[in-house]
């Protein structure tokens, strides 16, 4: 993924910094619909390099709060079922779960008990940054996230949420 031409200018970047604020908010809320992340990002910018929009985003979202995170989960489909819409956020979410389809009815059936279990535990659904990890992998996490207090588990839901706006905020510049 290059972030640069060869005037060394970074398209992406520039790109960003020269939204409207309407148009940052709304690109940015597809990353993570928190109103708080956002607005502090888009009041930092123009950003020097991508290194400086990460390095605001991962701060900014280190932060999120519990009444934040059950905001934010109202955006996301479950893990193993697809987002359906013909919007980015859609077509990002499919793309960041593509490894949980394992074509296996014993992984599925699996996730679907253990997915059912979570919600009556923690009461919403289980969110994972789901990019580039398998079907197992992801059973496998949620089995052992299953084991957490409602509090540590809080703290994991909100880093999960900060992982998956890090990978969007790269494909927002990267489109």
């Amino acid at each position: 993924m290059p972030e640069s031409t060869d005037t060394g200018v970074d398209s992406g970047l520039s790109r960003v910094n020269a939204l409207s604020a309407e148009e940052f908010q709304t690109e940015f809320a597809r990353c993570l619909d928190i109103d708080r992340w956002v607005t502090a990002l888009e009041r930092e910018r123009p950003f020097n390099d991508r290194t400086a929009l990460f390095a605001a985003a991962d701060a900014h979202a280190r932060t999120i709060t519990d009444d934040e995170v059950a905001k934010a989960l109202a955006r996301h489909p479950r893990i193993g079922e697809r987002a359906t819409g013909r919007d980015t956020e859609s077509a990002w979410s499919r793309g960041e779960q593509a490894g949980v389809d394992t074509g296996r009815s014993d992984v599925r059936d699996a996730f679907q008990a253990a997915n059912a279990e979570y919600e009556r535990r923690f009461g919403q659904i289980y969110l994972v940054c789901a990019s580039g990890r398998s079907g197992e992998e992801l059973l496998a996490d949620l089995t052992d996230r299953l084991g957490n207090d409602p509090a540590t588990e809080a703290r994991v839901v909100a880093d999960e949420l900060r992982k998956i706006a890090l990978v969007r905020v790269e494909k927002v510049l990267d489109q």
